[in-house]
């Protein structure tokens, strides 16, 4: 979702009215940029009109990294502020905007998200944040009941753009819709706090009493309760704070009423709760005790060994062409196809470790799904170098390199406008020297991934591959790739050319620049993102594709999940193998934003340990999304779970399929190569559910359990006395014997 452009809008349009609110989706545009567009008295008249609820490209539109501004008339009757229990402010809703808008009223800047290229600081993105601007119904410059002018100032940078989703709605709020609640934990020394917010975004004063409550959802024992009588001002929010267990799965509820009126607000939230425990002092090794890599390519291979530091990390005798650092950096060369094991020793102060190590060296990579880190969900087009080699140490720094995450991928945005006079790629100014990052990663055992398109431009509208696969690929082995993110994005203007639009025209562009990946003397694991058309897990491993989406873009949200997750992957289980993963693309865990409107997922605690679960049981590309340097205690306990990753990096390979759905309950298994399997109890509905598994068993062709062990909890378990109270949108992770 990036573009350049400007949208003005205007057009005296169907428009709904009810008592307190005027509806429109309709409005005049103009492409080009002038700030005379904003003034009320501009004419407007041979303006073009669009709907304000689709991007333009979606009517057939083109306009890429420019400015269009959108012009909408309206006559706002004074008849809206009638019966109204507040009369001092009036809000504009307006839609989404791909991907930054300056919205006027009647000449004067009622709001703004995102900024664009002429702002100080440069173009920053916010297609995703909500706009909702409120106005002083006196003096904020509402023209009652004549005609008003809404001009909308729209700067896209990349594919798709404009003004989308909901329609224009004018109205007058009620006086508790200012109040808004938000709920934040946080550790304060031992204890951990769960803090209210009240804010009020309207000028009108908010008086009333506030209840708020902490309760254990598995046990309905309170963790804490306390009523206050409170006014929240504009710009002067109101906090109250209460302890509770931080390794109980505790919910918050809040409810505040309007001393005048009796009308309230209520809302309520999962708090983050800690499962994994502790790490032991002593070294333990996290990480796959198998490697593939083809003859002649670099061995780049991180032992992931937590511990308290300094670990010392060594080996026994290894034969030549291959180095391994005290600080578990396996390098070098193999030449020849052959499997080479040894034993991997890991020690401290506290004790040590060790680990049967095999290198296979063969015509198979990617023998476990990769781990690591992708730039978009945090950093979109505003990706660095310099922010990448910061995620890369944070990665280090705090732990996550030692549970296996390695990967550091530069998704869009790293390009320059044009190519080198040769025909090369070039970068743009954020990235200083591909070469020297792809070095700095490599000897910290990390690796280095990068993004491209087989079209012209890829979807932030950067340069593509198309016609240069062969000098992209030798660039790519030039910096030290080991990771392409290869996206249909651009691609579809070549192939809408095409008068057979079969799978053969969708395996076409991918099998092309494989031939020249395969060519280079180095492994690049290569990753399909083409959000599944052409059912494209029947033919990925033969264009020797080592993953491939099966969806479009996840977000954070439950929907986006579920769909992705749960209706989605249905069926693709014999799809998947060592070497060949299917993709439900990456995680929405941590602080994620999409540029630099960072916030924390909208995914519920119980969601998110929902989302890692099932992405294990499916052997998906667990690549994190959000900002590493933030992680905060909650998203680490839940990627640092050795035994729960190592369901994820299970040598077998086999991924999970649903083996049961009982109403809102729904059971995933995944046979393991120790003979175990792994099962996830899934509740999807909207309310609680109390779950004995036993009922289960018959139905899962199971006759008895051997044994039963909590994955997330790291504990073992009475395995005829397997039930739990299993949250909304909740589960438990258990690996069982029978």
């Amino acid at each position: 979702m990036k573009k350049n452009l400007l949208l003005i809008i205007l057009a005296v349009l169907s428009l709904s009215a009810s008592a307190q609110n005027i509806t429109t989706n309709r409005a005049r545009y103009h492409q080009g940029d002038d700030p005379n567009w904003a003034k009320f008295e501009t004419a407007d008249n041979d303006w073009e009109e669009m709907d304000i609820t689709k991007n333009w490209d979606d009517q057939g539109k083109v306009f890429n990294n420019t400015y269009v501004w959108y012009r909408i008339h309206l006559t706002i009757p004074s008849s809206l502020l009638k019966g109204a229990d507040q009369q001092k402010v009036v809000v504009f809703d307006l839609p989404s905007a791909d991907d930054t808008d300056e919205t006027y009223l009647n000449g004067q800047l009622i709001g703004k998200k995102g900024s664009m290229p002429s702002d100080e600081g440069g173009y920053r993105s916010a297609w995703s944040a909500e706009r909702s601007y409120s106005v002083d119904a006196k003096s904020g410059g509402i023209r009652w009941d004549q005609d008003n002018v809404i001009a909308v100032r729209v700067y896209n940078g990349g594919e798709p753009g404009g003004l989308f989703g909901r329609p224009l709605t004018v109205r007058v709020p009620n006086i508790t819709d200012g109040l808004s609640m938000q709920f934040a934990d946080a550790a304060d020394g031992q204890t951990q706090q769960c803090t209210l917010q009240l804010t009020n975004d309207y000028k009108v004063n908010q008086v009333g009493t506030v209840t708020f409550n902490i309760v254990d959802r598995e046990t309905g024992r309170s963790e804490g309760s306390l009523t206050r009588k409170v006014t929240v001002k504009k710009g002067k929010p109101v906090r109250l704070s209460l302890p509770y267990d931080k390794t109980h799965r505790c919910l918050a509820s809040a409810k505040y009423v309007d001393a005048k009126s009796g009308k309230y607000v209520e809302q309520q939230r999962s708090l983050k709760f800690l499962l994994t425990p502790p790490a032991p002092l002593t070294p333990r090794f996290n990480t796959p005790a198998v490697f593939g890599v083809r003859p002649g390519s670099p061995v780049i291979f991180r032992f992931g060994v937590s511990g308290e530091k300094p670990i010392k990390i060594t080996a026994g005798q290894l034969p030549a062409g291959l180095h391994l650092t005290e600080q578990g950096v396996l390098s070098g060369s193999v030449d020849h196809e052959c499997e080479i094991t040894f034993m991997a020793t890991a020690e401290n102060s506290h004790g040590r470790a060790q680990q049967e190590f095999t290198l296979k060296v063969g015509q198979k990579i990617a023998l476990t799904p990769p781990m690591g880190w992708n730039s978009w969900n945090c950093w979109a087009l505003s990706v660095s170098q310099e922010k990448v080699m910061s995620s890369a140490q944070a990665l280090i720094d705090k732990g996550l390199a030692d549970y296996g995450y390695c990967y550091m991928n530069i998704d869009d945005g790293w390009e320059a406008p044009e190519r080198n006079a040769d025909g090369t790629i070039a970068v743009n100014e954020k990235f200083p020297s591909m070469k020297a990052l792809g070095d700095w990663l490599h000897e910290r055992g990390l690796k280095f991934g990068i993004y491209s398109s087989p079209g012209d431009y890829t979807c932030g509208g950067y340069l593509g591959s198309i016609d240069h696969e062969l000098q992209d690929a030798e660039s790519y082995n030039s910096w030290g790739i080991d990771y392409l993110k290869y996206d249909w994005c651009g691609y579809g203007r070549a192939h809408a050319k095409e008068k057979d639009k079969g799978v053969a025209s969708y395996v076409r562009p991918y099998l092309l620049m494989q031939k020249f990946l395969r060519e280079q003397p180095r492994d690049i694991f290569y990753s399909l993102c083409q959000y599944g058309m052409a059912n494209v897990w029947e033919w990925g491993r033969f264009v020797d594709a080592n993953s491939w989406r099966t969806t479009g873009d996840i977000t954070d949200t439950w929907a986006s999940l579920y769909d992705i997750g749960f209706r989605r992957q249905v069926g693709l289980a014999p799809y998947a193998a060592p070497g060949y993963w299917n993709d439900p693309d990456m995680l929405i865990v941590g602080k994620v934003g999409w540029s630099s409107n960072l916030r924390d997922s909208r995914l519920t605690p119980d969601e998110q340990y929902t989302h890692i679960t099932l992405w294990t049981l499916l052997a998906a590309n667990m690549l994190i999304g959000c900002d590493i340097a933030q992680m905060d205690e909650f998203t680490l306990n839940l990627l640092c779970n050795n035994e729960v990753n190592a369901i994820n990096q299970d040598v077998l390979g086999k991924q999970a399929d649903r083996a049961l759905q009982a109403g809102d309950i729904q059971i995933w298994t995944r046979p393991l190569a120790d003979g175990s399997h792994a099962i996830g109890i899934f509740n999807v509905g909207d309310k609680d559910l109390r779950v004995n598994f036993s009922q289960y068993l018959p139905q899962l062709g199971i006759s008895q359990l051997q044994s039963a062990r909590d994955l997330w909890r790291q504990r073992d378990l009475d395995p005829a006395n397997l039930q739990w109270v299993i949250p909304t949108h909740g589960c438990e992770y258990i690996k069982v014997k029978y």
